[in-house]
């Protein structure tokens, strides 16, 4: 097991338990850290509690006292928790370093990294990377946002393995010496304010996937979106652009025709199974990556010509009386939602709704003009019905959830239509995860049957 050396903190409050924080717990605990854990929700007699416990930590439960940080010399923050809970505001005030438990996953991995990024298309890119690599011979992990803890991969990560990261914004916000050997930024716009505050922080967040790389390590990233051609300028690692519109002589590029790599062509567009044009962006910085990691290009070719995509993303679910369900509850942002729609040429009946950041939608509007229907749900229902009505959509439909929207859909649908769930909002006014969204919009259209 890997150990971690010349970590400069011997006392660690690890805040808020879950997936991560248990490892993160676990693996300083292992490696002869003090830790304090704290988590409001946890109960005493939890399983995971009472392990740590046995390890030897000091674990506070049911509450968040201030005085877990007394003595305190780091704080290990779950990815989810704002820096505006009381603890994390007195730790600054302390001048207590905030970390995630990602930069205790780079510290302990022995193997390269490649670490991925981007306001849409992480899954997609994170998993396409990997299938690549497998399919070329190579060792891989995956880990990180893709719901494996990155730190109980990192511990056991042989020098002859590649760690393939899927990383949020609200992992990379706290990171100190983290770098990939291998970053990727897909792309940039506009998400997760509530928790930023400003698009500059957000911006500031997903470029420390960079930042501390050196001049051998590669930046792969989108040449298409300024806003990453900004944020990217003062990198010092090797860059290497894909474009989607321009050829590329150092870096992934694609033509009406096929996809190329530099000069060499990799395979023909008609081959690929994946539909989208977001998802060639996608395609072409995971083939960046695994280029660049000695991927090779039947591996590559092996993947795109099979590869139809990830759960929850643009994922086809059945075909009932020849109207197609795709399930795409991954969309949690109005990006990810108008690239879904351009995928489709056919009229679609659109599913949409969820947690109210307090944004409104009009950027939809130029999405919807092949949007015959709208059936919309959730705290945003009434935002969507404006937007909708707006952008001339014919039917508008109110559900009262996930479930209840797929029988009002297919309702209002016809033969050849698609029926979409992309609900352009993160789920957790009703559904604890976008997984839990897609899955209970499956049963439902399963029960269709």
């Amino acid at each position: 097991m890997n150990k971690l050396v010349d970590f400069p903190y011997d006392k660690v409050l690890v805040l808020g338990l879950a997936k991560s924080g248990t490892a993160a717990a676990k693996t300083l605990l292992e490696n002869g850290i003090n830790v304090r854990v704290n988590d409001m929700k946890t109960e005493e007699n939890d399983p995971g509690v009472v392990e740590l416990k046995t390890m030897g930590a000091d674990v506070i439960v049911g509450s968040h006292p201030l005085s877990v940080l007394d003595d305190m010399e780091l704080v290990v923050k779950n990815p989810g928790i704002s820096y505006e809970n009381p603890i994390i505001v007195e730790a600054m005030k302390r001048d207590i370093p905030i970390i995630t438990e990602i930069e205790i996953a780079g510290r302990l991995a022995k193997g390269s990294i490649i670490g991925i990024t981007g306001s849409n298309g992480k899954t997609t890119t994170t998993t396409l990377t990997n299938e690549m690599l497998l399919n070329s011979g190579q060792s891989v992990k995956l880990a990180g946002n893709i719901g494996i803890v990155a730190t109980d991969v990192a511990k056991h990560l042989r020098n002859d393995e590649k760690m393939i990261l899927e990383l949020s914004s609200f992992q990379l916000m706290g990171v100190q010496t983290f770098r990939p050997n291998i970053a990727i930024l897909i792309n940039l716009f506009e998400a997760h304010l509530d928790y930023h505050k400003t698009f500059a922080n957000y911006v500031d967040a997903k470029s420390n996937i960079f930042k501390h790389q050196m001049e051998n390590d590669y930046l792969v990233y989108n040449a298409d979106d300024r806003k990453v051609t900004e944020a990217v300028k003062g990198a010092k690692s090797i860059k290497v652009p894909f474009s989607v519109k321009v050829k590329q002589e150092h870096g992934a590029w694609a033509n009406e025709e096929s996809i190329f790599f530099k000069d060499e062509k990799i395979m023909d567009r008609k081959d690929i199974v994946l539909v989208g044009e977001h998802n060639l962006e996608n395609i072409l910085s995971a083939m960046s990556a695994a280029k660049l990691s000695g991927a090779t290009n039947e591996g590559i070719r092996n993947v795109l010509s099979t590869f139809s995509g990830v759960k929850h993303r643009l994922q086809f679910v059945e075909n009932i009386n020849d109207r197609l369900f795709y399930n795409d509850s991954k969309a949690t942002n109005i990006l990810a939602t108008k690239k879904a729609l351009s995928s489709f040429s056919q009229p679609v009946v659109l599913l949409a709704g969820g947690l109210d950041r307090g944004n409104g939608f009009d950027e939809m509007i130029p999405a919807l003009q092949h949007v015959k229907a709208m059936v919309v749900f959730g705290e945003t229902a009434e935002k969507l019905t404006y937007t909708g009505e707006k952008a001339g959509v014919e039917t508008i439909v109110r559900a009262s959830n996930v479930e209840d929207a797929v029988r009002e859909a297919y309702a209002v649908s016809e033969a050849n239509d698609i029926i979409l769930l992309s609900p352009a909002c993160a789920s957790w006014d009703q559904y604890r995860t976008f997984e839990e969204r897609g899955d209970m919009f499956i049963h439902a259209v399963h029960t269709l049957k």
